[in-house]
């Protein structure tokens, strides 16, 4: 696609045309043919391999082994988990024909793997002597989605979901609690992302769980996002959490990405395309050898698009390096997030914006939380404000329907360090 910057609409204006657009004209994905479907360009894709990479060490660190199930389930082992099938059925993609003939059973195309996994363990787990059984994979699930974004929601996505099984409650329950804490951490030292860390309510947890954790993360509208789920002792962190960190972070020039997590930290730009110019931005790639940098020698496009470009791509830092740079042996470095011109160490430059960004939405998650001391105060804050509001609940799940009703509001979790008032 041909960048032209007048092809983006505001974000302030508009967050959801902003967001398919930018999404398109900063190469991060494109639809695919199939509905509700999504190509991940190779810019979006590196995002999603950053995330893995530091998800997998930590998840191996713990124990926990990668290992692949089949995509295709038996319908009859689906129904098996009654509840848990229920809860899917109207998003289910379901397989009737193979080879050209009609098969003697459907194939259900996994929307999660629970069903697969566990008859697995039944025949694997014979006694406590074979615990624990600790498994993570890494694949894809398809949802059919009525309403589709990119990487927000689609038809099929990538994720990961660990499944573990343990001799005692209480291993299992440490086990949730190291998975929401692991993704609290990724969320937030990655994506620079803070959350709040809660329980579900009953209505909305995981379909067949006991309970479920979940990561709630609030976006620029003032509406929630889960982040991730964990619930009996299944956890799962998917590509959504890039469409979270793009709507947070980006601005009315494109995307605004975190440093851990840009395919490429650092553009240098030459003024000009002069050898000796161009030699010395080369020389400077050679310098910065723990840094993802990108040198943009592309002809046919002035200084002004190519700025223009790579801010919509949310690089963290541009250099510009010309004739005036090289006499004076200082080169122009400006940050994406706040625009400035800066000077100093690029390791630490890129350390401090991803702090920074951290901080800026720490500040917004608390100046949007509110807190109501009873429900004409919640009524009226739900009228007028936007973000989250804390109040005390009494945990009725026919008080939960009615407030839901009236207000308009969603139930979003139980806060893990929440107060408790009988």
């Amino acid at each position: 696609m041909i960048f032209e910057k007048r092809q983006l609409p505001k974000k302030s204006e508009n967050l959801s045309d902003w967001y398919n657009a930018v999404v398109l004209l900063a190469e991060l994905a494109d639809y695919g043919p199939a509905k509700g479907t999504m190509i991940f360009r190779p810019a979006g894709y590196r995002v999603w391999e950053l995330i893995q990479e530091v998800m997998d060490k930590e998840i191996k660190k713990s124990g926990v082994e990668n290992a692949y199930f089949p995509l295709f389930i038996p319908e009859s082992l689906m129904h098996k988990e009654r509840e848990h099938v229920e809860g899917f059925a109207p998003q289910l993609a379901v397989v009737t024909i193979g080879g050209g003939e009609e098969l003697k059973e459907k194939l259900v195309v996994r929307p999660t793997s629970e069903t697969i996994m566990y008859q697995a363990y039944a025949k694997w787990i014979q006694s406590w002597r074979d615990l624990p059984v600790l498994i993570n994979q890494w694949n894809n699930v398809v949802r059919w989605e009525k309403r589709t974004y990119l990487f927000l929601r689609t038809t099929e996505f990538l994720w990961q979901e660990g499944h573990c099984a343990h001799a005692t409650h209480e291993e299992s329950k440490e086990r949730v609690q190291w998975a929401i804490e692991m993704y609290a951490q990724i969320y937030r030292d990655w994506l620079a992302l803070p959350g709040i860390i809660g329980r579900k309510s009953e209505s909305e947890k995981f379909a067949g769980g006991d309970a479920t954790l979940t990561y709630e993360i609030l976006m620029p509208e003032g509406k929630a996002l889960q982040g991730c789920t964990m619930w009996q002792n299944s956890w799962g962190f998917s590509t959504r959490s890039i469409g979270s960190m793009l709507m947070a972070h980006g601005d009315d020039a494109g995307i605004v990405l975190p440093p851990k997590v840009a395919s490429v930290q650092v553009v240098i730009i030459p003024v000009t395309l002069d050898e000796d110019v161009v030699a010395v931005a080369q020389k400077l790639v050679e310098s910065l050898r723990d840094v993802r940098v990108k040198v943009d020698t592309r002809d046919g496009e002035s200084l002004g698009f190519k700025i223009n470009k790579w801010e919509l791509r949310g690089v963290p830092l541009r250099i510009e390096v010309g004739r005036k740079e090289m006499a004076s042996g200082k080169f122009k470095m400006v940050r994406r997030d706040t625009g400035e011109v800066v000077d100093g160490e690029v390791e630490n430059i890129l350390d401090q914006i991803q702090n920074d960004m951290l901080a800026k939405q720490e500040k917004f998650l608390r100046e949007s939380t509110h807190e109501a001391a009873d429900y004409e105060q919640f009524k009226k804050i739900m009228e007028s404000q936007r973000g989250f509001i804390k109040a005390f609940w009494c945990e009725d799940a026919s008080c939960e329907a009615k407030i839901k009703e009236e207000t308009k509001a969603s139930t979003r979790c139980l806060p893990m360090d929440a107060k408790e008032e009988k």
